[in-house]
């Protein structure tokens, strides 16, 4: 299993809409792949700026190229992302799992 790892920033004042909008549109773009066990999104504020993490498991890297395309380590946006982020951070993370309960 793979965990593929994104982080965004928005301002805090929009985190309760973008949350929303994650909840809405990416999660279910997610799970429509074939390969997807699960997503998780974390949310930290931290004064004018909320962090989030996107957390996505996948069976193998196969799934992730259906979902991410073949450059597995760029990050994908929706054109939703432009009314929230501060930036676009390019590339994601990616750990195999080694270790569960």
């Amino acid at each position: 299993m793979i965990v593929r790892m994104w982080h965004g920033r928005v301002p805090t004042s929009k985190a309760q809409a973008y949350a929303k909008f994650l909840n809405e549109r990416a999660i279910p773009d997610y799970q429509s792949v074939e390969g997807n066990i699960s997503v998780y999104v974390l949310q930290r504020e931290e004064g004018e700026v909320t962090h989030f993490i996107t957390m996505t498991f996948w069976e193998d890297l196969d799934s992730i190229k259906a979902f991410a395309g073949e450059d597995v380590e760029a990050a994908k946006y929706y054109p939703e992302d432009k009314e929230f982020l501060l930036e676009f951070e390019p590339k994601v993370v990616h750990y195999e799992v080694v270790g569960r309960s």
